[in-house]
Parts: C-alpha cells; sequence; structure tokens
C-alpha cells in the first residue's frame, strides 16, 4: 500500500496529465515556483497557504498546487525504482554527511552523485508540469531555465528564526539556535557541492522576502502575484 506523501505525488501527476473537464479549454499556462529558505522563516507555512491561494486562481479546474518537500523523496524513489531505506539518505541535511561516509568507500562517491542527479531529474519533471513548488535541494538552479518557475528565498534574522521553532517545535531556545545554524551550514554546503552556487548569491532569485517584516499570509500573496504576473 502506498503511504500518503507517494499517494499525494501520484494524485498530482494524474490531475496535471488529466484532460480539462467538461469541455474546458485547457489554457496551456504553466506555472511553478521554488523556495529556497534560511532554517525557521515559515517556508512550509508560506508554501502551503500559496498553494491555496494559487488553486483559487487556477485556470485549469481539477488540476491541484502542490507542494513538494519532504514528499519529493517518495517521489524520487518511485521514479528511479530505488530502494526505500535510502529516504533517509535524500534530505539536503544529510546528503554531504553521506558522502562523507561513503567516500572512504571505493567507488561509492559517484553513487551519492547520481542520487542527487534523480533528485535533480525529478525536480525538472514536477517544475515543467507546472502547478507545484519545490521547497529546497537547489529547485531554483536545477529549473533555472524552466521559463515558467519563479524563484524565491525566505530569510529572516536570527532571532526571530529561533523564536519561531521554539513555537512551532517546541525545542529550547539553545536547540533551536543549534538547527539553525546546523541547517544553514548543511544547505550552503548542498548547494555548493552539487551545484557550485551560493545559496545566498540574491542573483538566483526573483523574490526576496524577509519573513520578519512580511507576514506568511502576505508573503503567499506577494509570491503569488508575481507568478501570476509573469508573462
Amino acid at each position: 500500500m502506498m503511504n500518503a506523501s507517494l499517494e499525494s505525488c501520484l494524485s498530482f501527476i494524474s490531475s496535471q496529465n488529466a484532460p480539462p473537464p467538461g469541455g474546458v479549454k485547457d489554457s496551456g499556462v504553466r506555472r511553478a515556483v521554488t523556495i529556497s529558505r534560511q532554517a525557521g522563516c515559515g517556508a512550509v507555512v508560506i508554501a502551503e497557504n500559496l498553494a491555496r491561494y494559487l488553486q483559487q486562481q487556477a485556470p485549469r479546474p481539477g488540476v491541484n498546487w502542490t507542494v513538494f518537500d519532504r514528499d519529493l523523496m517518495d517521489k524520487v524513489l518511485a521514479d528511479h525504482n530505488l530502494p526505500g531505506y535510502l529516504a533517509k539518505f535524500l534530505p539536503e541535511d544529510r546528503i554531504s554527511e553521506i558522502e562523507d561516509t561513503l567516500a572512504d568507500i571505493v567507488g561509492m562517491r559517484p553513487l551519492v552523485r547520481t542520487v542527487i542527479q534523480q533528485i535533480s531529474e525529478t525536480m525538472l519533471k514536477l517544475a515543467e508540469l507546472g502547478s507545484v513548488i519545490l521547497i529546497g535541494r537547489g529547485g531554483n538552479i536545477v529549473t533555472a531555465k524552466v521559463p515558467h518557475a519563479l524563484h524565491v528565498r525566505l530569510v529572516a534574522p536570527m532571532e526571530d528564526r529561533i523564536q519561531r521553532i521554539c513555537r512551532a517545535d517546541h525545542k529550547t531556545p539553545v536547540a533551536a539556535r543549534k538547527f539553525c545554524i546546523e541547517e544553514e551550514l548543511a544547505r550552503t554546503r548542498y548547494l555548493k557541492t552539487y551545484f557550485n552556487v551560493d545559496i545566498n548569491d540574491p542573483l538566483h532569485y526573483h523574490l526576496i522576502i524577509n519573513t520578519s517584516r512580511v507576514s506568511c499570509d502576505h508573503a503567499a500573496r506577494l509570491i503569488g502575484e508575481a507568478l501570476l504576473q509573469q508573462d
């Protein structure tokens, strides 16, 4: 039996490939969003709000805007027939750690890069389908040549991010700060190692939003309006 996240992925693919219901003409417009974020900026909440906002504006009935974060891992496994245990190795915060471990085993380093390539291929496929919001994993770099993709970076002062993590995850301030620092190092290393780019370079994004100054609801609407105004 499929787990819930994989079922969501497959439902998304089905909705994208289905013909418009009731004789509604397909506008042919495809749109996608990638979100890069500092830890504790509220990316998942913003992405979910954005999906709801864009769904309300959707010209194609039956096509659901879908957020891919951890769920993307299930889609990668399904696409490439990878064993399920690899799922725990695929998030950004583990790839470099796993590669460092495997580096001592002859011939194993290319395996990790192959997995990165497969993740990127899956992200590109999803972005090309449209009606998708991709969080993390260098999505803005992978889909840089997809003309209908909008790339967003979420930032906020460290202290504000710590407070948000404490509220959301019930961490202590010390644990939340440690989490922020480790996540930022992992994400920076991920993009530098596999894409040779600086995650903080503003030239890689259409929008950079400070979520300490802009609420999650407002940020979602800003992104949605910017996306819908693209040619």
